[in-house]
């Protein structure tokens, strides 16, 4: 059984910082792209970040590019998410999400399994 288990987050004023981790067990974690995506109140899911197989590639959604970092410890099964320079619209809830394949997708149908979710607030 795949499991996608996420800590981190909570409250946190603008222009600070977070991380975010995700420990993945019951699949060959290096052999999978992995994902972190965010839902705010009220809107779709958005993807946030994502980094491929061996952490070769990363892609970042605009909003986050040069704030935010993806990681990942194959060794560990982990992937967490550095997030710099917080703003008010970075609260959501966010997401950590296991690809079908090695590469680093930016699309929520090319992930299979989800994290259980992590509250983000940044109070301005």
């Amino acid at each position: 059984q795949v499991q996608l288990v996420q800590s981190g987050g909570g409250l946190v004023q603008a222009g600070g910082s977070l991380r975010l981790s995700c420990a993945v067990s019951g699949r060959t974690f290096g052999s999978y792209g992995m994902g972190w995506f965010r839902q705010a109140p009220g809107k779709e899911r958005e993807f946030v970040a994502a980094i491929s197989s061996n952490g070769g590639s990363t892609y970042y959604a605009d909003s986050v590019k040069g704030r935010f970092t993806i990681s990942r410890d194959n060794a560990k099964s982990t992937v967490d998410l550095q997030m710099s320079s917080l703003k008010p619209e970075d609260t959501a809830v966010y997401y950590c999400a296991g690809g079908k394949s090695f590469l680093a997708a930016r699309r929520p149908y090319e992930y299979d399994y989800w994290g259980q979710g992590t509250q983000v607030t940044v109070s301005s």
